[in-house]
């Protein structure tokens, strides 16, 4: 199984790539090209940084239509910025168009009295079950680094958070899957969630 981590200059690559070769998964590819999207099994989407910034570097490596085409064909996994890049539209800092592969947009924190970035470990529990939160118990903790949420059907969030109000921490739509926190610094659940995503 070939897993392609893509490679468009905003995404933190080698946390994520020690974490899949941790679980035994060698054949991690960071793809800079189409074909290497296109000749994966599985991708995953990394971000980091701002909306706006990480969606113009998606769009200038060329990426961003070969992620909309292979990520509705194959399984696909966005990690914090890469999650939030995954719905209709951004609002940080300017109205930024996202890859438009989930209905909703992505909105700041609402959060009075808490610090932003909300920034550390929460407690998950699970809104929907999906594939990927087979072993996840309510109450497990994951590891969060954002000032953005996304709002998006209830239907489509399988794991929720609280901060200051709900936040959606796991999203799907089939077999297209958002984090909202990151699977790669989350100790034993991140890697039980990674794991799962891994076996679809």
């Amino acid at each position: 199984m070939k897993i392609a981590v893509i490679d468009y200059g905003a995404g933190n690559l080698f946390s994520v790539e020690n974490a899949l070769k941790y679980l035994g998964y060698e054949d991690v590819v960071f793809a800079r090209a189409r074909e290497e999207v296109a000749a994966a099994d599985k991708l995953i989407l990394p971000g980091v940084g701002a909306f706006p910034d990480a969606m113009r570097k998606l769009n200038e490596s060329g990426l961003a239509d070969a992620v909309r085409a292979e990520g509705r064909r194959k399984p696909l996994l966005g990690i914090c910025v890469g999650m939030q890049l995954l719905f209709e539209k951004g609002y940080e800092f300017e109205e930024c168009e996202g890859l438009g592969m989930l209905p909703g947009y992505v909105d700041k924190i609402v959060a009075p009295g808490l610090k932003i970035p909300h920034m550390g470990w929460s407690d998950v529990s699970v809104a929907h079950p999906s594939p990927l939160t087979k072993g996840v118990r309510d109450g497990d903790r994951v590891y969060f680094v954002h000032s953005y949420k996304a709002v998006t059907e209830d239907a489509l969030i399988s794991l929720k958070t609280e901060y200051g109000e709900l936040i959606p921490a796991l999203v799907r739509d089939g077999d297209l899957y958002g984090a909202q926190f990151h699977p790669e610094k989350s100790g034993d659940v991140g890697l039980g969630i990674l794991k799962n995503f891994l076996n679809l």
